[in-house]
């Protein structure tokens, strides 16, 4: 397996891999966002900081996720990456991670991502609205009960 711990060098990477995947997330929602690079978004990246980082590397980073005790915060493959399976492996990698529930949130109208996740038993436990670069955005919380 590809999935390592991250370290600091890591980051630039992190952001370039966030910049080109952030508004893949938001592509079925009515309006167009503008994307706030992750290094200018204080929330997401205090948010990532304080979350177990683990990068998937292939000789280059292509895709990331991070954990915070049982929620699952991130999940970004590279766009020439996708397709490959890289995302299955880090969801997986994460979910190893985790002792009994997990948890997660995504854009409601995400559908390939909520279909994903629901393939490894994740159920949408809630509905509420939420903000990205200051425009309100319909999210769903999902949770995983059996591990």
């Amino acid at each position: 397996m590809n999935i390592r711990a991250f370290c600091e060098k890591d980051y630039p990477r992190l952001f370039e891999i966030y910049s080109n995947s952030k508004l893949d997330e938001l592509r079925f929602e009515r309006r167009v966002f503008q994307l706030l690079p992750l290094e200018n978004d204080e929330k997401r990246l205090s948010a990532l900081k304080e979350s177990k980082i683990f990068v998937y590397d292939d000789g280059e980073v292509l895709g990331y996720g991070a954990i915070f005790q049982s929620e699952i915060r991130a999940l970004f493959v590279c766009p020439s990456a996708r397709g490959k399976g890289l995302g299955k492996q880090i969801l997986e990698f994460l979910l190893s991670q985790i002792e009994g529930e997990a948890n997660l949130f995504v854009a409601k109208t995400n559908m390939p991502a909520k279909m994903l996740y629901k393939s490894y038993g994740f159920e949408v436990s809630d509905e509420f609205i939420t903000e990205y670069n200051g425009e309100p955005v319909y999210a769903n919380e999902m949770v995983r009960i059996n591990g």
